[in-house]
This record gives C-alpha cells, structure tokens and sequence, in this order.
C-alpha cells in the first residue's frame, strides 16, 4: 500500500481510521547535536482498537485475564444468597439509617429476590438493610422536598409486620415498589390496602421538655440557615413548631433540631416578599421572625407559601397574648428576668444591681444616718 497524504483530514478521520483499520508506525529516529549522532531510536508501533486488535490475536491473553479477573470481581460484589434465593431486580439506591448518633441516606444496590430485599454495599462487602418478603405489612411513596428547594424526590415508607417503619430510595422509585408488588404477590402474600403511615418525626419529638406542649405546627417549612466557615447561608427544608416556651425548627435532612429561642425573647414577627434564591426564582412571602440574642437582635427567615400568615398569627398571639410583662438579659449572669424586677430591686440569680439602684440604696443609708 503506497502512503497517501490527505492535507483534509481531521481528528476524527485519524481515531476513525485507528479504531477501524489501525496503523502502523514504523520509524528511524536520530537525534543530533552540532553534527554530531548522539542518540538513535528505533521505533516499531501498532495502533488500534481492542476489536482490531483481538481480531488479528494481539493483545488475546491480555484481555482473556482481564474478563477473567472481572467474572470473579462480579462474582465477590453481590451478598451472600441462601439455597433457592434467586435475584429478581437490582437497582441503584439508599436506605436511611437512624441508629445511633449517625444519622444519614446510606446508598448501594438494593437486590430484591424472591425471598427478601436487600441494600448491599459493594466497597463494603456489608449488608445495610435486609426485610423478609413475609415481614412486610405496608408500601407507600411520597415526595418529599430535596435538599435543592426546587427540586422532589420520591420516599418510599416500608412498613412491616411490628409497625416500624422504613425509609428507601431508588433511581426508579415507583418500579422498585411495584417490583416487590408483584414479588409478594408470586408468593401468595398480600398488602394491607389502606396503611395509616405514621409521621416520620420520632426526632422532633424527642426535643420537648418537661412542661411543654406544641401549640401550633404546620407542613414544610424552609429556614434560611446562617453562613458558616465556607458554606454560604442557604435555604433548607424542615419542620418548624412553636410551643408554650419556644419557637423551634427541625431539619429534615440531618434529623436534629438546628433554631430554638425562647418565646419571651421574640421580639417582632414580619412579612416581605422576595426573591428566596438565583436570579429567576419567583418573589415568595418570607416570615422574619426578630429575637434577643445577647445584647444583639437578631433575625430568624422561614417560608412556607400559604402558612406564613397563619404563623404571624400564632406568633402574635403567643407574644402578647401569653407574656406580660417585658423580660430582659441580666448583663452580669445573662439570665432572664423581667425587666422591671432587674431595674427596681436587681437580679435575684447572681445578686447584680443597676447604677440607678445603687445609688438610690446609698443615698437611703446616708439618709437613715
């Protein structure tokens, strides 16, 4: 075959010809200083795609261990089966796992087989979820907010035999559910048609003291969490709930309450409509709820669409309607007191007393002299 020089070719037309035909590169190099050879290379090349390649037996043994190496790898990555388990579906996906001090969405591949589903960990080689086909009582799918505001996801709640309940996720949510459907219903097990899915909210209750009662709750509302270190202030989704002593929001994500302050340290509740984030996101009512923290105000931001107005309502009736008298910081102790109390007779924590009330107390001892 006699060279040829095409000055037309692209890029594309050189991979296109390496992974069709190959090349074939066949070179003498000298390298020269002032005149004089000082190193010599003899180069000897071939150049093609793996299909080329193995069709003219180059590279055969090569790529026969690695198929090999990766039969066992795929082998080793699935869990243990028992004897008669068979695979049904595999699916990308993750479990929420809320034992412990850890709490978080552990992802892997969720094996659902005629007996069991299963959430395997491949890196781990561990089994993070498992529920016997017979165990399950209840499937139901929710949407539920992402931690993008804009954006949904779909949870589905595994209820079994005992009442307790599970929270899945998967690429293909609604097939994964309909997959297990069909599974029990092949082994002649049924659903329960009508579940009442108890609220997923065993974290916020924990938060209630002794003495206090939730007086007002609603839906999902988003709380503009401060910056922090690197993190810029950003809007997240949770549960905020106002008590008889507090006002308090409860994040979703990290299943923790992350904003409470003391009712009698409320200040002021307002609304304003604006822009929550990006350049095109819609103008939306926001609730800015104003507290003492310190000897500093500060500002609280939540949304919730329609519930703003009902909270500025419960908020209101909470401030003046339940607290009467004005309540202040000791600046020595930092402890609440009314205000009136700290001014005429001091705090009665830490024994501190105003300028005003020392003198006053000075000049009645001169007088009684």
């Amino acid at each position: 075959m006699e060279p040829s020089r095409d000055t037309h070719a692209t890029l594309v037309d050189l991979l296109d010809r390496i992974l069709d035909k190959g090349l074939v590169i066949n070179a003498d190099i000298i390298i020269s200083v002032a005149g004089i050879p000082l190193i010599g290379v003899n180069l000897r090349a071939a150049l093609a795609g793996m299909e080329t390649m193995l069709k003219y037996g180059v590279m055969q043994a090569w790529d026969e261990k690695s198929r090999a190496w990766e039969r066992e790898y795929r082998k080793k990555n699935v869990p243990s089966l028992v004897e008669g388990e068979e695979i049904v579906l595999k699916m990308y996906g993750s479990y929420y796992y809320s034992k412990g001090i850890y709490n978080a969405w552990r992802p892997g591949y969720f094996y659902l087989t005629n007996k069991r589903l299963i959430l395997y960990r491949q890196d781990f080689d561990e089994i993070t979820f498992q529920m016997p086909l017979e165990e399950i009582k209840a499937l139901v799918i929710r949407e539920e907010a992402h931690f993008v505001k804009e954006k949904k996801k779909q949870v589905l709640y595994l209820i079994d035999k005992q009442d307790r309940v599970y929270r899945l996720s998967a690429v293909e949510t609604n097939q994964l559910k309909d997959t297990i459907v069909q599974n029990l219903t092949a082994s002649g097990l049924s659903l329960e048609k009508s579940p009442v899915l108890p609220e997923f909210e065993e974290g916020p209750i924990d938060f209630l003291i002794e003495g206090e009662e939730v007086t007002h709750r609603g839906e999902k509302v988003w709380y503009l969490v401060p910056a922090s270190g690197i993190q810029q202030e950003t809007w997240r989704p949770g549960h905020l709930y106002l008590t008889n002593k507090r006002l308090c929001w409860w994040y979703d994500f990290e299943r923790k309450l992350v904003f409470d302050v003391p009712v009698n340290r409320i200040v002021s509740v307002n609304t304003e409509m604006r822009k929550l984030s990006g350049l095109d996101s819609k103008r939306e009512k926001v609730l800015d709820v104003a507290y003492k923290f310190n000897s500093t105000k500060a500002i609280a931001s939540f949304s919730g669409g329609r519930q703003v107005d009902e909270w500025v309502e419960a908020l209101n009736r909470t401030i003046y309607g339940k607290i009467d008298e004005e309540t202040e910081t000791c600046p020595q102790c930092g402890g609440l007191a009314p205000a009136k109390e700290l001014l005429e007779q001091g705090c009665s924590s830490c024994g501190w007393v105003s300028h005003r009330l020392k003198n006053k107390i000075n000049k009645s001892a001169l007088l009684a002299e």
